[in-house]
């Protein structure tokens, strides 16, 4: 069994960060529930994770009597069926561990008798949107891998964390991300491939809007299902459009196109929002705010001539708005924020979260900024303009970000090296 120096129990620990994905050609649809294998590849942009993450520690010792996890504070059960597909195919892969430092000595087949806690958190909604399950089991795969000194490349690792949630596979990469559907029955063939680096396109900017950060009424796994059941259209996509777009999608990442990357990002997205409502009964995921927001960035593009911001949504009324660079960005803030002002006595630093300073950039330091901005161009004379008070949460001013780390610094552990529960 596994030693170490002396009769004094321990702990021994992994802590790790892993971003979210927005997916600019979706995924929706499985051939295999079990495996969660997808009916089309699907491509995604991976979000800044000093923005929006998930920070998940893994803890082993033999003082443990069952695997527990703990998600923002709640203890979970770990029963369902995808949490133990990932523990088992990690567990299944493990090496041997030695900590010098520490004297702990863990033999591979060890890993089969010993117990881990996991304590995760995410910075961000959970279950709103945001693809809060990408982030959390690209985590847990990763962080499991560093701690059973696991070999395989985050190709292989992608493989594990999609029997989680399919959209984690992509979050094992940064930048611009491939998950290939496969052919295989086995799923061995079905991997995320990275596309291009965060570097790669680095004028783009992201900024969310959190209309909800409500729990959805219909979840994803449960959307897909009905979606693959009941709508002809899901399947003419997977089948016709999506493999084209696909092709087109890549071209224009590589060229760093936006004009046909943004014409794409919101073909998609609608049309992934017009198969919801081809299921039976019909799935609503965006709501009143969610069109508005379509409507706003429309009619900018259409007065531009030419695409300044992309709008892409998953299953969940929140916004992800892809600006061509930043004075787009601070231009599209200005927008979003004389349509969907916060109320007056909001302190507008706490209405914008992750990168400040583009506030800074649109000139905007106070509320009366705010409510000082003029009517964009693009609204015509004599047109009355709504104002959406608080029908937005707030904002989130992110970029395209790097794949999944390692936290050194120990006191950032969510565990408690002594006790092996949250702190």
């Amino acid at each position: 069994m596994a030693v170490s120096k002396g009769s004094e129990p321990w702990i021994l620990m992994v802590t790790a960060r892993s971003p979210t994905n927005i997916a600019v050609i979706k995924y929706w649809g499985k051939r295999d529930e079990t495996l969660i294998l997808p009916i089309n590849d699907s491509i995604s942009v991976t979000l800044d994770p000093d923005h929006l993450c998930t920070t998940t520690t893994v803890a082993v010792s033999p003082a443990f009597d069952s695997d527990r996890m703990w998600l923002n504070g709640k203890e979970i059960s770990l029963s369902g069926g995808r949490y133990q597909s990932c523990l088992r195919e990690i567990r299944r892969r493990a090496g041997d561990v030695e900590d010098e430092k520490k004297g702990i000595r863990i033999r591979k087949v060890d890993w089969e008798r010993l117990r881990v806690h996991i304590a995760s958190y995410n910075n961000f909604p959970t279950a709103a949107g945001l693809a809060s399950s990408a982030a959390g089991f690209a985590c847990l795969a990763f962080a499991l891998a560093k701690l059973m000194n696991i070999k395989e490349e985050n190709g292989e690792l992608s493989s594990i964390a999609r029997q989680g949630s399919g959209s984690a596979c992509r979050s094992l990469y940064g930048g611009f991300v491939k998950w290939v559907m496969g052919n295989d029955a086995s799923g061995h063939d079905s991997i995320a491939v990275q596309l291009a680096n965060e570097s790669h396109w680095d004028d783009l900017v992201i900024i969310i809007a959190v209309v909800s950060s409500q729990q959805k009424e219909t979840s994803s796994t449960a959307g897909m299902r009905e979606s693959f059941d009941t709508s002809t259209l899901l399947h003419y996509r997977s089948k016709v459009v999506v493999p084209r777009r696909i092709l087109q999608m890549e071209e224009a990442i590589r060229n760093r196109d936006f004009q046909s990357f943004a014409r794409l990002t919101c073909a998609d997205s609608n049309q992934f929002h017009a198969v919801c409502l081809d299921t039976s009964p019909p799935i609503f995921y965006m709501n009143d705010t969610s069109r508005r927001i379509i409507n706003c960035v429309e009619r900018w593009n259409q007065f531009e001539g030419t695409p300044q911001v992309a709008y892409t949504y998953d299953a969940g009324p929140n916004a992800v708005l892809i600006a061509r660079n930043r004075t787009a960005a601070s231009l599209l803030l200005k927008r979003l924020l004389f349509y969907f002002p916060p109320s007056p006595d909001t302190e507008l630093t706490s209405y914008l979260l992750g990168d400040k300073s583009i506030l800074e950039e649109a000139g905007l330091q106070t509320m009366k900024d705010v409510e000082n901005l003029q009517a964009p161009p693009e609204i015509k004379g004599g047109i009355s303009v709504d104002k959406n008070y608080g029908s937005v949460s707030y904002f989130i001013c992110t970029r395209p970000g790097r794949g999944p780390t390692l936290v050194v610094d120990e006191d950032q552990a969510l565990i408690d090296p002594r006790t092996g529960i949250p702190k």
